[in-house]
C-alpha cells in the first residue's frame, strides 16, 4: 500500500524538485564570418592559428563563439558558395556577427576571388541588412594587416581602399566597427619590423615538422599573433561599451589594455 502510494507520488515530487533546479543562463552565439587570418586551422597547417580560434576563450560560458570563416574567401566568393544563408537562417535575436573580408577581395592577381571596392561595398550591406533583419547585430572589422615594413621601418597600409569601404558603410548604415586595420598596424609599429614577425607565420626550416622547409608568411598568424588579434577585437569592444564585452568577459581585462574606441559610427542599440 505504502509503495504504490511513493509510486503515485513520484511524478508530483520530481516535478516539485525541478521547480526549484537552477535556470541556465541564455546563450548568445557570436558568428564570425571572413577569411583565412580569422577562420579554424587544420592539424596539418598548425602552428598557423585564426584569431577567431581563441576568441572564445575571452568570454564567459554565456556566449559561444560559432567561426564559419574560410580560408581564400572574399566577400564575393562566401556569398556564392552559399556560405552565408546558413548562418542567417540560424540567427537568433540577441546574437551577433562578426564580419572581416578584405584580404582576398583585393587580390586583384586572383580573378576567382577579386571583388572590387563597390561590390565589396555591396557585400557589406547585403551581410548588414539581413543580419538586422534576424533581429541580431552586424560588427564590421577592417582586414588586419600584413606585416610590410618601408626601409625606414614604418608598417605600411596595405588594405586602404577596403577598410575605407568598410568605415563608410558602417557610418552608412550606424554599424559598430573596429578597427583592426588600424589598430594592428599600430600594434606591428609598436613591436617593429623585427619583433613582428613573433606574431606570424615565421618559421625557419626544421622549426615545425610541418614546415620543414620554414615559411615566412606576413599574413598568416601563429597562436600568438592570433590571440593578440582577438585580444585587440575584445578591447575594442569593451572601450566601444558593448555589453557583450562588457558584461560577459571570461575575467576583467586590465584597464590598461584598453584600445581607445575607433568606431567611426554611431552605436547601435544592443540588444
Amino acid at each position: 500500500m505504502r509503495l504504490s502510494l511513493l509510486i503515485k507520488l513520484a511524478p508530483a515530487a520530481l516535478v516539485g524538485l525541478l521547480a526549484f533546479a537552477p535556470v541556465a543562463p541564455p546563450k548568445t552565439t557570436l558568428y564570425l564570418i571572413g577569411d583565412s587570418t580569422m577562420a579554424n586551422k587544420i592539424r596539418a597547417t598548425f602552428p598557423e592559428t585564426g584569431w577567431g580560434m581563441p576568441l572564445g576563450t575571452f568570454f564567459d560560458s554565456t556566449v559561444v563563439v560559432d567561426n564559419r570563416a574560410q580560408n581564400g574567401r572574399s566577400t564575393r566568393t562566401f556569398l556564392a558558395e552559399n556560405r552565408w544563408p546558413p548562418v542567417v537562417q540560424a540567427l537568433q535575436p540577441g546574437d551577433y556577427v562578426l564580419i572581416q573580408f578584405g584580404h582576398n577581395d583585393e587580390s586583384a592577381n586572383y580573378p576567382d576571388r577579386y571583388t572590387t571596392p563597390e561590390v565589396y561595398r555591396q557585400n557589406l550591406i547585403k551581410f548588414v541588412t539581413e543580419t538586422r533583419s534576424r533581429r541580431a547585430t552586424p560588427i564590421l572589422l577592417t582586414p588586419v594587416t600584413r606585416r610590410y615594413f618601408d626601409q625606414e621601418g614604418h608598417i605600411k597600409e596595405t588594405h586602404a581602399a577596403y577598410s575605407a569601404a568598410t568605415l563608410a558603410v558602417a557610418n552608412e548604415y550606424r554599424v559598430l566597427v573596429v578597427d583592426m586595420d588600424k589598430l594592428s598596424r599600430a600594434l606591428m609599429q609598436q613591436l617593429g619590423d623585427e619583433n613582428s614577425k613573433l606574431l606570424f607565420m615565421h618559421l625557419a626550416p626544421g622549426d615545425h615538422p610541418n614546415y620543414p622547409l620554414g615559411r615566412a608568411d606576413n599574413t598568416h598568424f601563429n597562436e600568438l599573433g592570433a590571440r593578440k588579434m582577438a585580444q585587440l577585437v575584445v578591447n575594442d569592444l569593451r572601450a566601444q561599451h558593448l555589453a557583450l564585452a562588457e558584461q560577459h568577459l571570461a575575467k576583467p581585462l586590465p584597464k590598461n589594455a584598453v584600445a581607445a574606441p575607433t568606431g567611426a559610427a554611431a552605436q547601435p542599440t544592443t540588444p
